[in-house]
């Protein structure tokens, strides 16, 4: 999961609609300094945590125990701003500007790193096992690459810049997002399109429920949507107040009724997935020295059927109650 820096420009407009501290059932620090970029596994049993001067961090959710550290190189001057944990917390990537790599999370080896010359990386997602790894990039293209086979393909529907991207279990589907006003619902394996998904503006985020079911995209305005992945037909958009919201992580529940999100202006929210209504909202602690106080929400997941967890640039991991 990857923060840009117009998201950083919406957390004073956001933060302008007040909500009331809340307090964590738990808070543990996974991070001393800044965090750069996070994810959480959606059973909530491990998370991934990119700080500015310890490298990549990752964390066993049920002992609260560190169980690497990992970095592309001197920790002490990590730059990773993307990271993604498969649905099943076997592998995980992490990217940089210009490159990107694929972790083994049962022994913390690496099983490969690469380079990209021809624009940045802007998004990253893998396939369970590490079967497939998606790549968004700076010039509109989007890679989906098997490490296994050496089997790589280039999505060219995309006009302009990519912003989000998102990959099945499977690493059949991906969904894509980008500047071009569009997200794309396609097939990794033939390129092409099942869905094309229309927005306003500016498409931020992206999503898919790792059951099949849905797909989440999010605009730079106000229009976010749950989509059905079988019709291409809407369900719901969700029902907010603000001209603007932006997301930085999103997650559907396994039963499939309910959306959580998490923003750059400290919050978290459900969502009623058939009627996009907010049936919940929570605020994380902000970045330490941060004025106004100020965090991004990089990492949300259910825990169980009562609780949350989520991961912020304040450092913390934080356990919720729902109400």
């Amino acid at each position: 999961m990857v923060i840009k820096g117009w998201l950083v420009a919406a957390v004073a407009a956001l933060s302008a609609c007040s909500l009331p501290e809340t307090s964590p059932v738990s808070r543990t620090r996974h991070v001393a300094d800044a965090t750069y970029a996070a994810d959480i596994t959606p059973d909530a049993t491990l998370s991934v945590v990119s700080s500015n001067t310890e490298g990549i961090l990752v964390w066993d959710l049920q002992t609260q125990q560190q169980r690497f550290q990992l970095s592309h190189g001197d920790p002490s001057v990590n730059v990773v701003a993307t990271v993604h944990v498969a649905a099943d917390g076997s592998y995980m990537v992490s990217a940089e500007r210009s490159t990107f790599a694929l972790w083994n999370l049962t022994t913390g080896d690496p099983e490969g790193f690469w380079r990209i010359d021809e624009s940045s990386v802007r998004d990253v997602a893998v396939a369970n096992g590490g079967v497939g790894l998606l790549v968004g990039r700076g010039n509109g293209k989007v890679m989906y690459f098997e490490p296994g086979t050496g089997r790589r393909l280039e999505f060219l529907g995309h006009q302009e810049k990519i912003n989000s991207v998102d990959l099945s279990p499977n690493g059949h589907y991906a969904l894509t997002g980008g500047n071009d006003y569009t997200a794309y619902l396609w097939d990794t394996r033939s390129g092409q399109v099942i869905h094309p998904f229309h927005h306003s503006s500016r498409v931020t985020k992206v999503v898919l429920d790792d059951k099949g079911r849905y797909a989440f995209t999010a605009d730079s305005k106000r229009d976010a949507r749950i989509w059905n992945v079988q019709t291409g037909e809407p369900i719901s958009t969700l029902r907010y107040l603000q001209r603007q919201k932006i997301f930085s992580s999103a997650v559907f529940s396994d039963d499939g009724k309910y959306l959580l999100t998490g923003s750059p202006s400290r919050r978290i929210s459900l969502w009623e997935v058939s009627s996009g209504k907010e049936v919940a909202e929570w605020k994380v602690a902000p970045k330490n020295g941060s004025q106004p106080p100020s965090a991004v929400v990089y990492a949300v997941a259910f825990r169980g059927e009562n609780q949350i967890m989520s991961e912020s640039s304040s450092g913390f991991a934080e356990v919720w109650a729902i109400p």
